[in-house]
């Protein structure tokens, strides 16, 4: 049973009464007359191979609400791009591929990187970004919502939920960020969340005191969660990272953007699981290594300019007292693991904050070397700026190689 605390200085919306999705799926066709919906899937080549995209289109084909589907396709070649227009012609919703390898969006992207402009490296945070913009060209979209393509437990229920409450006329809200419990197969996932993120921020309020921003960020029941929903509006103002800082650094825009009331966190599954990240402790520039160093690089950024100053002293403060910190909470989950009798590595989930600890000094490190360093993607309403007919050259771009390679696929 969830429950129904507001213990947060955001809204929090929970499922307590385990509604139908067709129930949900019937309020949200009617939102749809004042607010149309998309969703954006992110994706590699790579998804389209494996079973949960698979199953998650699915699931999508049968979301009645639903005005279009925007898909960004990474590292495809094109024959990897004809073999996702096919594979993604079973949704009857419409559809679009931005083939972000391809001489159409290349040439745009080249076009924006004269300008100092464009996305600095690929990954997921550049697919997002090209993707919102083309929410913005092409769509009438007034509510979208993101989610990544390797959910293997995937409902249509968690987009129902997800983008309810930007749907919603009657709620105000803007922006919207998923939630879940990161536990299956009788065990505790989501390490990067449990012994980096929600210890380190308590650590930093430690350091650095009761920061209204570290409070706002402590809300969060799943900070790193990959799913959030939007109104139209957040995307011409939002600057994001292109790195792994993708999640703390939209909820670090949408904290500087709007008013808090305009922002809420929804219960969208009961379990839920994808692909986990290797902890790649001998390599700090792959899985939850390389990630744990992005994230807290995201978080001293934006502390940065809410006036805090860090030193190499501070950076070993926050190590030590992070570190004592995240053993607590091993012990918590520990014994959380025994009474709901889980399985639980206590080994792993240590060696993990072993390296989480020395990650934040790396982080710090980084931080300290390169304080100019900005990894932020410009927001559309800066690029717009500069190039006037950018959005009309992306909406042309996506579809002339919709129709070209769909009739020869």
């Amino acid at each position: 049973m969830a429950d129904f605390y507001q213990n947060g200085i955001i809204t929090t919306l929970h499922n307590l009464a385990h509604r139908s999705v067709d129930d949900l799926e019937k309020e949200l066709v009617t939102f749809r007359k004042e607010r149309p919906m998309a969703v954006i899937l992110p994706s590699l080549f790579s998804e389209l191979e494996g079973p949960a995209l698979t199953h998650i289109l699915d699931e999508l084909r049968y979301a009645p609400y639903l005005d279009e589907i925007v898909i960004g396709l990474d590292r495809a070649n094109e024959q990897q791009f004809r073999y996702a227009l096919q594979f993604f012609s079973k949704l009857p919703q419409k559809f679009r591929v931005l083939w972000n390898d391809g001489p159409a969006m290349q040439a745009i992207h080249k076009k924006l990187e004269n300008r100092g402009l464009a996305p600095q490296q690929a990954g997921k945070g550049r697919n997002v970004w090209y993707c919102m913009g083309y929410v913005l060209a092409a769509t009438k979209a007034e509510a979208i919502a993101l989610h990544d393509c390797d959910i293997t437990t995937y409902k249509r229920e968690m987009l129902a939920r997800l983008i309810y409450p930007v749907a919603n006329p009657q709620f105000n809200y803007e922006f919207c960020k998923g939630y879940y419990a990161r536990v299956a197969n009788a065990k505790f996932n989501g390490r990067a969340s449990r012994l980096l993120v929600s210890p380190l921020l308590n650590a930093l309020k430690k350091i650095c005191g009761e920061l209204e921003y570290l409070q706002y960020m402590n809300s969060f029941r799943y900070s790193l969660a990959g799913e959030f929903s939007f109104r139209r509006d957040v995307l011409n103002d939002i600057r994001i990272p292109s790195d792994w800082g993708l999640e703390i650094g939209v909820l670090s825009e949408m904290h500087r953007n709007y008013s808090l009331n305009r922002l809420c966190q929804v219960d969208i599954a009961d379990t839920y699981d994808h692909k986990h990240q290797e902890l790649s402790s001998d390599d700090d520039q792959n899985g939850l290594s390389k990630m744990s160093i992005d994230i807290s690089k995201a978080l001293f950024r934006k502390l940065a300019t809410q006036g805090v100053t860090f030193s190499s002293e501070t950076f070993r403060s926050l190590k030590a007292t992070y570190y004592r910190m995240a053993l607590d909470f091993v012990d918590a989950y520990h014994n959380d693991a025994v009474i709901n009798n889980l399985s639980f590595d206590l080994d792993n989930e240590e060696r993990a904050v072993e390296m989480f600890a020395e990650n934040i000094m790396k982080a710090g490190e980084i931080y300290l070397e390169r304080p100019m360093e900005t990894p932020f993607i410009p927001s559309w309403n800066r690029v717009r700026s500069a190039f006037p007919d950018i959005m009309s050259e992306i909406a042309e771009a996506v579809e002339s190689d919709h129709m070209r390679y769909s009739e020869t696929s």
